[in-house]
């Protein structure tokens, strides 16, 4: 499985390329549980791994976004250097088709070819392993060829991932992955992979965890719950400064309980890291069935409330534009035309989103830790969060910065992404606290210097540098609140397994055009513009939900109830519901202001 024109998509780094700057950098473990936060979180793993490779061929050693955040250095028992994910993916069996438990990358050939000890009979029982997606037949490359042979990277940078301008193979939406390891190209550590066996993805088998119970239960399994803990200790223990921990878990099923008491073990075993919990959820087929979709309701709301109380910040993630039973149509997005229902496309956005906000505890040097971002934008009880952003931010190429804001000073160019209703309007302030984070923006973009005696055509257009201009602009859509700007140069660099799911208004790198492009072209990068708020929004999103429970007969979902969560915690969390609502009502702005 060697995809990619970098060394890290390899999961191989030589001592060479490490920085002065990893010194500086606080480390992060990321947990994800469920199929879809797994297809988000392969395009996250590729979206960074793509970026690398960018830095690499390009002879960047000062890059603002650290890899050393989020991966790991490593050696192979012959003695090669590895860089990996620092990450635990649990997810069921099946979930991830022909991607081995223990990897590809610590397979060592003289140890698999070796000659048994054992000199008597052998009995060999064998299963299919699953056929290559559809995706990974198109990306893979012969062993000992290319990607696999040398450092990595083919002469003359005719990797899959090519240099600027090079030809890159089109990967049509009609061909994606069946599941999140067809289009992984990171490889992963042994320590990575937690396959749940009494749950299948599709076939035969039990598909689940359906219940939230379920989920909780089976990290209270000493066979589930000893793994997950030696697991964390393998990756903790070797971190020099430690920052904290994402969650990435499904919402709408059974994972939500098993994020919920995955939450819980860090906020206990970890006191004082910083824990962001982030809520995947897939919009649903057309057809789907009414009973699953009071247990996604009734698993939406145990994670909600369970995850926020341990976590230093929760969000949810979705296209939908409800988290209710009644989802509503997929939020539309200006420059993407993307299939909703597909988790390769609806995950590749979210993932897209996930890496803009991440990022400013992700810089080196560090400009504040995971734990300062939540103690920014967490008060008066505000744990929950909404997700927005701006894919690709709409930026023509001969535009500067303040001429872009400029166009949306009335309403902010960003989409909602957490199933409060779409796009944001104006009038007032949105929200209490938002961390803003813009990059990939060129920086003879950032200032177009006025002819002499041209009248400044706005206030954006007064400011002397990028991070001012951004802070003005929040200022005058978000009067009030508490606002935490970052600007930074990296873009998003999408890999060979992102989408083309671009309009013909979008440009290789990115940015927008004011007539089609003709013949449209693969786009290679994108700036982005992405904002971590607590929106006023999630005060009437949080009462809808409770009301929606109390409008239907529980009893119907009894099977959910005896998963493992009684009737009484159902009502209990309800409540902690209503209070979280309330922290979000205009009766607590005073409140909030004073603190």
């Amino acid at each position: 499985m060697a995809i990619g024109a970098g060394l890290a998509a390899r999961g191989e780094f030589s001592a060479s390329c490490r920085t002065e700057m990893a010194a500086q950098c606080g480390e992060v473990v990321t947990l994800q549980l469920g199929p879809f936060s797994n297809c988000v979180g392969a395009h996250w793993w590729n979206l960074q791994d793509s970026l690398m490779s960018l830095q690499s061929r390009d002879g960047r050693e000062t890059a603002q976004l650290c890899s050393d955040v989020t991966y790991r250095h490593g050696e192979t028992l012959s003695g090669r250097d590895t860089y990996t994910p620092r990450l635990i993916a649990v997810d069921r069996k099946g979930g991830v088709a022909s991607l081995p438990v223990l990897g590809f990358l610590y397979e060592e050939r003289e140890t698999k070819c070796a000659t048994p000890a054992w000199t008597g009979n052998l009995s060999t029982h064998q299963e299919e392993p699953p056929e290559t997606g559809p995706l990974q037949a198109e990306l893979s490359v012969g062993e000992g060829e290319k990607l696999r042979g040398g450092d990595g990277v083919a002469a003359g940078g005719e990797g899959l991932v090519g240099a600027p301008g090079a030809t890159r193979r089109d990967l049509h939406h009609e061909r994606r992955g069946n599941v999140w390891s067809d289009f992984l190209q990171t490889n992963l550590h042994p320590k990575s992979l937690c396959v749940v066996s009494q749950y299948s993805h599709g076939g035969s088998g039990t598909e689940g965890p359906e219940a939230f119970g379920q989920g909780e239960a089976l990290f209270r399994e000493a066979a589930y719950g000893e793994e997950l803990e030696d697991r964390l200790h393998f990756f903790t223990e070797e971190c020099d400064y430690l920052q904290g921990f994402h969650i990435v878990c499904d919402l709408h099923s059974g994972f939500s309980g098993g994020g919920a008491k995955v939450a819980e073990l860090l906020h206990d075993e970890y006191p004082g890291r910083g824990i962001l919990s982030w809520g995947t959820y897939p919009v649903p087929p057309a057809d789907r069935d009414l009973h699953k979709d009071m247990y996604q309701l009734l698993n939406c709301i145990m994670g909600i409330v369970h995850l926020s109380n341990h976590s230093s910040l929760f969000c949810p993630l979705t296209l939908n534009s409800s988290l209710g039973r009644r989802p509503g149509p997929p939020v539309a997005l200006t420059h993407l035309l993307y299939d909703a229902e597909s988790q390769y496309h609806s995950s590749a956005v979210l993932a897209l989103t996930l890496d803009t906000l991440t990022a400013p505890y992700r810089t080196a040097p560090s400009r504040l830790s995971m734990v300062q971002l939540a103690d920014a934008l967490n008060f008066s009880g505000r744990k929950v969060m909404t997700a927005a952003s701006s894919l690709p931010f709409p930026l023509e190429s001969s535009s500067s910065l303040a001429d872009a804001f400029q166009s949306y000073v009335g309403t902010p160019p960003w989409t909602c992404l957490s199933g409060c209703g779409g796009p944001q309007v104006s009038g007032g302030s949105t929200c209490f606290s938002q961390s803003v984070v813009l990059r990939g923006v060129r920086e003879a973009q950032h200032i177009r210097p006025l002819p002499r005696g041209t009248r400044p055509p706005s206030a954006l257009h007064t400011c002397g540098t990028s991070d001012e201009i951004l802070q003005r602009y929040l200022q005058t859509v978000s009067p009030g609140a508490v606002s935490l700007a970052s600007v930074l140069q990296p873009p998003c660099t999408l890999g060979p397994t992102f989408p083309q799911f671009f309009s013909p208004h979008v440009t290789r790198e990115g940015f927008t055009a004011e007539t089609p492009l003709s013949p449209p072209t693969a786009v290679d990068s994108i700036p982005a513009l992405a904002a971590l708020q607590a929106s006023r929004a999630l005060g009437p999103m949080l009462l809808g939900l409770s009301k929606e429970v109390r409008e239907i007969d529980v009893r119907r979902g009894q099977s959910f109830l005896n998963a493992g969560v009684e009737e009484g915690q159902l009502q209990e969390a309800l409540e902690e519901l209503r209070d979280l609502a309330q922290c979000y009502s205009p009766a607590q702005d005073s409140e909030g202001d004073s603190d």
